[in-house]
């Protein structure tokens, strides 16, 4: 007998060498029938293996991460078994679970059609009713290479050549199909019930734009019909939300093959823009912050001394001047640290807080360019603060409430991460130690749950990570508190103490917005283009019924502009009702309709997008309600 302890730490007894589903199965009947895998000793493993010593157990279904992944992973197999039954000429590369779904890559000259999901899904359907054991095995590296040469499979080959020479190389069976994976999986093809294929992309093998291109079957999978069926209605609306179907539509940005992942911002765009910046402003100043604008390009030298140069030069836009080698930022902190540098400092002036809403650019690869929301050049709402070591926890509460603030202006729920040091880091053990203690020191004061990321942090120091959810449940990484102890070192940054010695501060790099250009991708989406009054370009839209009401209607648009509320008149020579459906799909928070009662009254006839027809009003009582929602930035 083996000795099992559970997640709540009770421990049971087991045969040795009963399986995962058997433990399972003594625990109860319906965690069994949940189950989808396991971590054995945090290992995820599969509900097939064996338990033949004393260990940890953790039953995975549907509701863990993994426990996901493993059926998805399966549904990946089951989709290229159908796909090499359909098109056996078709080349396997990789087909991995990811969040929300799996995908798999293929090499197919011909390319994938629409139709071809259908058939393929349907290949599929047929594969789960056959019910295939999904049975693994192992073959020594050289044989392993033979096996995926006499299938034809040249993908499989570069992928095992690339192993270790001490890797494990194992492969699922399921019925006709064979596949190079390490798994874990499901028992059979039979427990994948609820799946769809979603789309086609290209995907450069291995990520490079030096290989070829590969077509990419997206798919996502269940247990349940009703939970797949409620996903795939969200996407539905995750489409009628898209920020590059509505930034058009709604005239706030372009994109243009004359720059690629380079945003164009139009007028109604920069009014939204700015609108953020403006709030950005008096949030700052309203905590401490002192801004600062620092140059776009710097030289190679600096970047050395950072560790930007060896840790990030492939996503640097380079160029030479007066023969010195220069790079454009794509980071804001050198400029920062620069700023510290210019004068003496004395503990008195620590914290200092020092804000900068600074253009940045990176070389993404064209496949991952995506709107606003992965480009090669944005502006950062960055801020670095300089402190002593006992200012360390109250500065980071003090961000973190920052970024609370913002968020919940917007109506984000968020949670947290703790991302820890990661392999290519720089520093000391002690430094690493003390920053990540601090850290969670102040996550623990503030009261704020989070899961720790184990090696996700930035190469100079540890951070927080705020992910927000928005309102339809994606979540987006967005601010973020990064404790730096490495760049004051390698600047030699000082102060002078209370006792007459030089010491060194110690720094936070952090951002509430992220990019600003991707916050605005998140708001379009968030609010499906239906922007709060104060945020929206054009607030209130005048509609005169006839061309003798223009008069009145422009005299309104005074009033409007007396009072700060952006408002629009259509004089056009069109109808009411198309007039007001205009005005409904371009999002507008107010309609005033006014005819001869309006002109003759003083008064509007009001319109909101939100609680429809409002009736008449007095012209003043509208402009203090709209301006109160503009003050409080009501949503």
């Amino acid at each position: 007998m083996v000795k099992i302890t559970l997640k709540d730490k009770s421990v049971m007894e087991i045969e040795n060498g009963a399986s995962v589903y058997d433990a399972a199965k003594k625990i109860s009947e319906g965690l069994a029938r949940a189950a989808l895998g396991a971590r054995v000793d945090g290992e995820v493993k599969e509900l097939t293996f064996k338990l033949e010593k004393d260990a940890e157990l953790e039953i995975l279904t549907f509701d863990d991460n993994d426990g996901r992944h493993i059926l998805r992973h399966t549904a990946s197999h089951v989709m290229a078994q159908a796909v090499k039954r359909l098109f056996p000429e078709v080349k396997l590369a990789i087909g991995p679970a990811i969040d929300n779904g799996f995908y798999y890559d293929f090499d197919y000259d011909k390319g994938f059609t629409p139709d071809d999901l259908a058939k393929i899904e349907a290949e599929m359907n047929k594969i789960v009713k056959e019910n295939y054991k999904l049975e693994r095995f192992e073959l020594p590296r050289e044989e392993a290479i033979e096996f995926m040469k006499e299938k034809g499979e040249p993908y499989k080959v570069e992928l095992i050549e690339d192993l270790p020479e001490d890797a494990v190389i194992s492969f699922y069976r399921q019925g006709d199909f064979t596949d190079l994976c390490a798994g874990p999986h499901l028992f059979s093809t039979g427990t994948v019930k609820a799946f769809k294929l979603l789309n086609i992309a290209g995907a450069y093998w291995r990520g490079s734009e030096k290989n070829k291109m590969l077509q990419r079957i997206y798919g996502t999978a269940f247990t349940k019909k009703a939970e797949m069926q409620a996903y795939l209605d969200a996407l539905e609306e995750a489409k009628k939300r898209d920020h590059r179907k509505l930034g058009r539509e709604l005239g706030l940005f372009m994109m243009n093959d004359a720059g690629p992942g380079f945003p164009f911002f139009l007028p109604k765009g920069m009014i939204l823009k700015n609108q953020l910046l403006d709030y950005w402003h008096e949030l700052h100043a309203k905590n401490g912050y002192q801004e600062i604008s620092t140059p776009i390009m710097l030289n190679r030298s600096l970047w050395e001394t950072s560790g930007h140069w060896e840790h990030y030069k492939d996503n640097m836009y380079t160029t030479v001047i007066d023969e010195q080698d220069f790079a454009i930022k794509p980071m804001n902190c050198p400029g920062g640290i620069l700023v510290y540098q210019a004068e003496p400092r004395s503990y008195r002036d620590l914290p200092l807080r020092m804000g900068e809403l600074g253009l940045v650019h990176r070389h993404e690869k064209s496949g991952q360019l995506h709107g606003l929301m992965r480009v090669r050049c944005f502006t950062q709402d960055d801020a670095h603060i300089f402190m002593m070591p006992n200012q360390i926890k109250d500065e980071i509460k003090g961000v973190a409430k920052l970024i609370d603030e913002v968020y919940n202006l917007f109506g984000f729920k968020y949670h947290v991460e703790l991302s820890t040091r990661p392999e290519d880091s720089m520093g000391s053990d002690e430094d690493w130690e003390m920053a990540t203690d601090a850290l969670r020191g102040a996550l623990d004061e503030l009261g704020l749950p989070y899961v720790v990321n184990e090696g996700d942090g930035a190469f100079y120091g540890p951070k927080i990570d705020f992910h927000l959810e928005d309102s339809i449940g994606r979540t987006w990484q967005c601010g973020t508190i990064q404790l730096d102890f490495q760049l004051p070192l390698r600047f030699n940054l000082e102060y002078t103490g209370d006792d007459g010695e030089k010491h060194r501060p110690i720094m936070i790099h952090r951002v509430a917005f992220g990019s600003i250009e991707r916050f605005i991708g998140i708001l379009i989406e968030h609010f499906a283009g239906a922007f709060p009054v104060w945020l929206s370009p054009v607030q209130v839209q005048i509609i005169p019924i006839s061309e003798k009401h223009f008069d009145y209607a422009l005299k309104l648009k005074e009033i409007m502009d007396n009072n700060h509320i952006r408002s629009e008149v259509d004089l056009r020579n069109e109808k009411l009702g198309y007039k007001i459906r205009e005005a409904q799909l371009k999002k507008t928070p107010y309609m005033l309709v006014v005819g001869d009662k309006e002109a003759q009254d003083g008064t509007v006839s009001v319109r909101s997008r939100k609680d429809g027809d409002l009736g008449i009003s007095k012209t003043e009582d509208f402009v203090a309600k709209v301006v109160e929602e503009i003050k409080t930035k009501a949503r």
